[in-house]
């Protein structure tokens, strides 16, 4: 246990910015360590789950350290186990590791046997993945034959993971055409197999060679490449781990850069090893001399959640009511955010820190009732942010361990010695949770988050973007347990003038609705509030605390699902109104939205990009209306439509992670991020597609000469996908970051149109090619681009590393749309010979007003297929029937069968 310790603080010493998420992973001297396996709580209680995740990391460890050139190895794993399991003495107590920065889940599959691991990625070509997703079953060994050993897939997750490449496999066109030849995706070339067919009816299966489709040139649909038991090639993991010989990733030398996959499509034809090389995980190591030492292991149990409140009451939140709203806020904390069974502390500080209660147990409304009690009153004074933190470790200390305890902090003031406590903060393994209020909040403060994992969030003094609230209303707990979490299905505000009205309604949909809060504040005099439920019924009882200007109306047992209306009147005054709940069940999961930014920092003219994560546990909703809202220091605020279209800074297309490119920085400093969610469709548990980012499912094997197939994988079509109408609404704290290099208003154009990722070709009829692609826009994906250049080349490298030298196709006609609509395009190539059999390659740059040029675009390929003509039909004889004349030398039956076939249909009557 102590090595694995000091190995977090290594981790922390060397904390990676920008990452992605909180990750705790760490690379030192080869090994990685930190690395986080979290047990879903949902999963059955099986103490063989955490001997099997030993042994295949344990597998996979000397697997890796091969595949990468004796680079690297797993050193040591942290397992969280859940809080429902039984205790143990063997199981600690976590430091900084929760479910929130797992990098590993072990959950149950969604629909049922749906057991592929796969990983969740986000960004682009090179950019880490979030987590990886196993299921019991898998783990256990039991889909071996679909997926192959349980640490080879691993190591094919990783990859995904920590270095951001993509499949090498392509499960939704298996074939395709190069020099008139049928082709499989594949990687490398030297991977051989057969094109087999199952054709069951009937209950009975047969299996038979592929026909070839006389219109496409392909292979039929349901052909699949089935592989050779005895194979010799070493590549690549990425295409298929589960091969005995496959040992390696693709390099540049053996990669397939033809093969229409993920991997060409996103990293512009660089093979797996090549991305890998580009990694900083690569560039600070070089290859060990020895052989690795085994993984260690940590088994962790998480408890009961400790969080000591840190509040700043200094002089300057006299400031825009910042007193009042921090109380708004806090009360907002204890009486719903934070979970029942939690201990809570609270301390304030100004030049030094005074202690407001000790740790309390929340074991109902009187305890939270009394914590909002001891929130600040006034402020006056200086700020001393490290005395309010080594306060909260001693409140903590008297009761429990700092290790894996929480701490929210909240200041608005400079504080030039904020750094002289650092040391103390990484060795307590705490975690802290920043909220900076204003434009003046020390500028080190979320160097606390960074070295702990936790949170990052700031609030403007624009009291309508209820930004304080928000940041208070996302610290949930990280426990996995989904049910306990508060949910916050709505945040407003608007400064009303002359007794306007703010109107509206809130969803509360069938996962949510127990606990559910409705939390009014102002800033002059009370409102009037009204407030419907479903059924037309007046909502009356709102508690009013006049002192910190705010109403709250707890619904009593199970809010009724359905449309509340609400009507807020007032005049010269901002008005806000904060909505949150829980799951309904603790056995269905509620709707969630999850949001984020890809970075901590944003540096001009670097685009900042902005996700939302909308499922249902494991299941995406698809089609809902997402809306970010960026609020810069200046109290500018920018709406973004967020899209899961596979376009801009969208990977995937419905996978209900919802994206897009933020560009309109307008100062340096920091910026909020806040998501608004709105209905969608949710898609069926039995019409899943697989996971994209997942290892490949093995169809069959030939042993002995015979197939021997797995059953089929559900595959569905995106048509099935239509699911049913989901109404809910939800809102999302996406934390903040800092922006530097923003230049002086008039800010420059520096931001060209972003890469189009989604270009396909095929050819209408046998002379034209057709394009279709999701427009970019003037700066990335906003806008609209002056115009395309779009080039053709028989070779597939010429055109990617000379596309200025390529043959440029005649756009004139090609007037570019709005960014994120479908473009679409019909050329005949002239200037190259496009006959039968003929391969084309042809690749897209969009150009913006100024003459910035985008990333080249994916390359889509196409091949001329002219269909041989088919053999002419024998006409039917048209004349009667000649007599039979039986050849005594030849057995009659013979001839029979021969006059027969002739004669088709025509019955006859033969003696013998």
């Amino acid at each position: 246990m102590r090595s694995f310790k000091s190995s977090v603080l290594v981790f922390i010493l060397h904390l990676l910015e920008g990452a992605l998420g909180n990750s705790l992973i760490q690379l030192n001297n080869n090994g990685y360590e930190g690395i986080v396996f979290a047990i879903d709580p949902n999963v059955p209680e099986d103490e063989t789950l955490i001997q099997k995740i030993k042994d295949m990391v344990t597998e996979a460890s000397p697997y890796l350290f091969e595949a990468t050139e004796k680079r690297f190895y797993f050193k040591n794993v942290a397992i969280l186990i859940p809080t429902n399991w039984k205790t143990k003495p063997e199981y600690a107590k976590p430091k900084l590791e929760t479910y929130k920065n797992a990098d590993v889940v072990v959950t149950e599959p969604n629909p049922p046997d749906n057991d592929g691991p796969y990983t969740e990625q986000m960004g682009n070509c090179g950019e880490k993945g979030e987590k990886i997703y196993f299921t019991p079953d898998f783990l256990a060994g039991k889909k071996l034959l679909q997926y192959g050993p349980q640490g080879r897939a691993f190591v094919h997750e990783w990859a995904h993971l920590r270095w951001g490449v993509f499949n090498e496999y392509n499960s939704d066109q298996k074939f395709y055409l190069s020099n008139k030849q049928k082709k499989p995706v594949i990687c490398s070339a030297g991977i051989t197999g057969q094109n087999k067919v199952q054709q069951c009816q009937g209950g009975s299966c047969v299996t038979r060679s592929c026909k070839s489709d006389r219109v496409t040139g392909l292979y039929e649909k349901d052909c699949e490449f089935i592989l050779d038991p005895d194979q010799t090639e070493k590549a690549s993991i990425m295409y298929a781990q589960s091969i005995p010989s496959v040992v390696e990733f693709c390099k540049e030398k053996n990669h397939n850069k033809e093969a229409p996959n993920d991997q060409n499509r996103k990293c512009n034809l660089r093979s797996t090893w090549e991305v890998i090389q580009d990694s900083e995980d690569f560039k600070k190591t070089t290859p060990m001399t020895t052989q690795p030492p085994k993984p260690t292991f940590s088994l962790l149990q998480i408890g009961q959640r400790i969080v000591c409140l840190v509040l700043d009451k200094s002089g300057s939140m006299t400031i825009g009511d910042r007193l009042k709203r921090l109380n708004q806020a806090g009360k907002l904390f204890l009486l719903q955010t934070v979970e029942q069974g939690s201990w809570v502390g609270m301390v304030a500080f100004d030049s030094a820190a005074y202690v407001k209660s000790e740790l309390v147990q929340i074991n109902s409304a009187a305890e939270r009732n009394t914590l909002t009690q001891r929130l600040p009153t006034a402020a006056s004074g200086g700020t001393s942010i490290c005395s309010g933190l080594r306060s909260a470790f001693t409140v903590i200390s008297k009761r429990y361990p700092t290790d894996g305890a929480e701490i929210v902090l909240l200041t608005d003031g400079e504080d030039n010695t904020i750094s002289s406590c650092f040391a103390e903060v990484r060795q307590s393994g705490s975690i802290i949770h920043t909220v900076a209020l204003g434009p003046s909040a020390a500028q080190e403060l979320e160097e606390l988050s960074k070295m702990t994992g936790g949170l990052q969030t700031y609030a403007s003094d624009q009291a309508e973007n209820n930004g304080l609230i928000d940041a208070f209303g996302a610290l949930s707990s990280g426990n996995g347990d989904v049910s306990q979490h508060s949910i916050q299905l709505e945040s407003r505000g608007l400064t009303l003038q002359n007794n306007q009205w703010l109107n509206g309604t809130v969803v509360v949909d069938s996962t949510v609705g127990r606990d559910t809060l409705f939390l009014v504040t102002w800033t002059a005099a009370p409102p009037q509030i009204l407030l419907w439920d479903p059924s037309g019924k007046k909502q009356d009882g709102f508690s009013v605390d006049t002192t910190n200007k705010m109403a709250s109306l707890q619904v009593p047992g199970t809010a009724k699902v359905g449309i509340w209306k609400y009507s807020l009147q007032a005049s010269s005054q901002t008005l806000t109104l904060t909505v949150t709940s829980r799951a309904s069940s603790a056995t269905v999961p509620p709707v969630t939205v999850t949001s984020k930014v890809n970075k901590d920092t944003g540096k001009f003219p670097s685009p900042m990009t902005v996700y939302a994560k909308i499922h249902q546990g494991t299941l995406p909703i698809l089609r809902a209306e997402v809306t970010a809202l960026i609020e810069s220091e200046n109290g500018k605020t920018v709406t973004l439509e967020l899209l899961d279209n596979g376009a801009g800074a969208d990977a995937i297309k419905g996978d209900g992670i919802y994206s897009r490119y933020f560009t309109a920085y307008d100062t340096n400093g920091r910026y909020s991020v806040k998501v608004w969610a709105l209905g969608g469709l949710s898609t069926s548990t039995q019409k899943v597609k697989p996971q994209p980012h997942g290892a490949m499912y093995i169809r069959g094997w030939i042993e002995n000469g015979e197939v021997k197939w797995n059953p089929p994988r559900p595959e569905v079509n995106e048509d099935d996908l239509q699911g049913k109408q989901v109404c809910f609404s939800r809102t999302s704290s996406g934390g903040s970051f800092v922006a530097s290099n923003v230049p002086r208003a008039p800010i420059p154009d520096l931001f060209p149109p972003c890469k189009i990722t989604d270009l396909k070709a095929t050819v209408q009829g046998y002379h034209l090619i057709n394009l279709t692609w999701t427009a970019p826009g003037d700066d990335y994906d906003h806008g609209r681009a002056d115009k395309y250049i779009i080039a053709i080349s028989r070779n597939i490298l010429d055109l990617r590393d000379k596309f200025n030298d390529s043959l440029q196709v005649n756009t004139t006609d090609l007037i570019p749309k709005e960014a994120n609509t479908e473009e679409v395009f019909v050329f005949k190539p002239e200037g190259i010979a496009f006959t039968n059999g003929t391969d084309l390659f042809i690749a897209i740059q969009a150009v913006d007003k100024t003459n910035l040029k985008s990333e080249i675009s994916n390359i889509a390929q196409v091949s001329l297929f002219i269909p041989p003509e088919a053999p002419p039909e024998i006409p039917k004889p048209s004349v009667p029937c000649p007599d039979i004349q039986v050849n005594s030398t030849i057995p009659g039956i013979h001839i029979f069968k021969i006059m027969w076939k002739w004669l088709g249909e025509l019955e006859l009557s033969v003696p013998f």
